[in-house]
């Protein structure tokens, strides 16, 4: 799913490169929730109500993509009533936000599998990507039921499906089939809470990204964290396997 928020003057900041595209792994929710005693739904909702600041801060520096995973395809091996209360609190959070972002105009997307959601929360992802799909600003993506090796797979067999002959096939058409087809690639990828590694989000889509690791729990990450990671991937040199002009003999 993906949202949109209106360009804004990003004078106010410091002069560094923003990134154009930023994905977050939001991670923490339950360590939070553990460290005040309470369920961890709660620190999944918590987590939830996070997502509206940090992209405004995002907008406000001059991103223009934000992807979230917000749920993977390996997260079905969670306790029942985990799941159920994950898919509750998702599609509650997006009945209550959806008017709001589009008044914003932030553009919702969707990125991940859609048939194993019920009818219901389809209808709801979908009727938002439509109310949205012209909003001029932030394109906001949730990645839910989303997994990385299971995008490509079905990449590849719905190449081989349309006929795609073997020779045909580089990557600009692999990066067609994908879900995040009509997104660029993320510039910077920031993981909240400690761990370092991927886990299965985008890994094609990351082959020269930029990692971002926190400690700070997601529900914690706020605008000030979230300026902090722009800010020094401002810092960065990019070099996409090169050299940087002052590398050069």
């Amino acid at each position: 799913m993906q949202v949109r928020l209106q360009p804004a003057d990003t004078s106010p900041h410091p002069a560094y490169p923003a990134p154009q595209h930023v994905a977050i792994i939001m991670d923490g929710n339950g360590r939070w929730a553990r460290h005040r005693d309470l369920p961890r739904q709660e620190g999944h909702r918590a987590g939830t109500e996070n997502i509206r600041a940090v992209a405004r801060c995002m907008s406000d520096r001059g991103v223009s993509y934000l992807t979230l995973y917000a749920f993977s395809t390996e997260n079905w091996r969670r306790p029942q009533g985990e799941v159920e209360g994950l898919l509750g609190i998702f599609s509650d959070a997006l009945s209550r936000e959806v008017a709001a972002l589009h008044r914003d105009g932030v553009r919702l997307r969707h990125v991940g599998r859609l048939d194993r959601l019920s009818p219901g929360l389809r209808q709801a992802i979908e009727g938002a990507q439509a109310l949205t799909h012209d909003n001029p600003g932030l394109t906001l993506s949730v990645a839910f039921d989303y997994g990385s090796r299971d995008e490509i797979l079905g990449a590849m067999r719905r190449m081989l499906a349309d006929g795609v002959a073997p020779e045909q096939v580089d990557d600009s058409l692999l990066a067609r089939y994908l879900y995040t087809a009509d997104l660029p690639d993320p510039d910077l990828i920031i993981r909240t809470g400690g761990e370092r590694r991927l886990s299965n989000f985008l890994l094609w889509q990351a082959a020269y990204s930029e990692y971002y690791f926190t400690p700070v729990l997601w529900p914690d990450f706020d605008e000030a964290e979230a300026a902090r990671a722009l800010e020094e991937y401002g810092l960065r040199h990019r070099r996409y396997g090169g050299l940087a002009p002052d590398e050069e003999c």
